[in-house]
Order: C-alpha cells, then structure tokens, then sequence
C-alpha cells in the first residue's frame, strides 16, 4: 500500500464527493490482431479481453478498493463480462483470470456458452462475502456501434471503487497495421487520473503487440 499512500489526499479528497467518479472516453491505438487470430483459431473478443485484464491487474491504481471504510489492494479480480443470452436480455459471464492466453480462452468461452444458455440472471453478488464483491472489474462490450461514450448503472455514486471499463466495433485495418478500438475507463477518481488511464491503453497495446 506504499504507493497508495503517496496519494492518500487525493483519495481523501474525491472520496468526500458525491460522485467521485472519473469517466474518460477515447479511441484506443491498437496493433490489428485479428489477422493473428483468424490465423491462430482465437476469437478476437476474448483476445482483446485477454489482453485488457491482465494489462489492469498490473497496474495498482486500478487494483485498489475500499473495505469496511479503509483501502485495501487486491491481488488477484475474476474475469467477468456481460453477453446477450438467448431471450436476447443481458446475462453475466464469470469465470477464473489467467495469465496463459489459451487457458484464458478455453475458460471465457466456457463461461460464456453457459452465460448464454440461462434465462435468470447470473447475480451471484448476494452469494459472496464483501471481499468477494470487490474482487470484480465491470466489462461490457457493444460491437453493434463504434462507441462515443457511456454511462454505466451505479448503485451508489459515493461508494462506487470497482473499474468499469467498455468499448465498441473494432475498427477498420489500417495501412500500417494498426487498428482503433472506441473505449471508455470508469474509476475512482480517488484512485485513478487520466495518467493511469493513458498507463492502461499503453499496456493494452504492448501485451497484444507482444502476443502477435
């Protein structure tokens, strides 16, 4: 928690808001990894997602959480998003994170077949103790449109410390083969500025650039 102290104040201070949120919209410059997947048989969603986790769970900022009125940094979230089921109404996926790409497939994909055969809800939130409710990162993806901006449900503005993090269609290829995914960070601004913002859409990149 050393590096959380370094910016207790600034924790102290948003923390005193009603809404203590920071919500940045942005295209996000990224290698065009879908040549990789289509010739490796990997589905380009869960590839992006692969690399989008991990790239969190590695920067503190993003990591850090209020329980029982103190801040505490996790050390590991499980891998959880949103997908359509088939009465065509949300359903949420969850499933446990990896750092090996394949395992991290076979897992998301797994999770989401079953996500998308259930009728109710996924909500296992009144299941788990409040350790457990923290040890999330909200992920929804809407490929239908390229994605300007949003504004996710919050239960309560005040209490809201978990990343909620959203992008739209992929971009066209590019000549220099790159590609702009539209994506949008929600966080804590007690926690996270719009320099961990830029930290996390640099790491992005870097994991998908160093995969293909």
């Amino acid at each position: 928690m050393h590096n959380f102290e370094k910016r207790r104040d600034r924790y102290e201070l948003f923390a005193s808001f009603e809404k203590p949120l920071v919500n940045l919209s942005f295209e996000l410059p990224m290698p065009d990894f879908r040549p990789y997947c289509k010739a490796n048989g990997l589905p380009p969603f869960h590839f992006f997602l692969f690399c989008v986790l991990n790239a969190v769970k590695n920067i503190d900022n993003f990591m850090y959480r209020v329980l029982d009125g103190e801040v505490i940094k996790l050390d590991d979230f499980a891998a959880s998003y949103t997908v359509i089921n088939h009465n065509n109404d949300l359903n949420i996926t969850k499933f446990e994170m990896s750092d090996d790409l394949p395992t991290f497939i076979a897992r998301s994909l797994a999770a989401k077949k079953i996500a998308e055969a259930r009728t109710e809800l996924a909500n296992m939130g009144p299941l788990m103790t409040p350790l457990e409710q923290k040890q999330n990162v909200h992920i929804t993806c809407m490929p239908w449109f390229k994605l300007t901006s949003v504004e996710h449900p919050i239960y309560r503005h005040a209490d809201y410390d978990i990343p909620s993090l959203a992008w739209g269609r992929f971009g066209d290829a590019q000549a220099d083969g790159m590609m702009m995914v539209p994506f949008s960070v929600q966080a804590h601004h007690g926690f996270v500025d719009g320099y961990h913002v830029h930290l996390l859409a640099q790491s992005i990149a870097a994991r998908a650039r160093d995969l293909i």
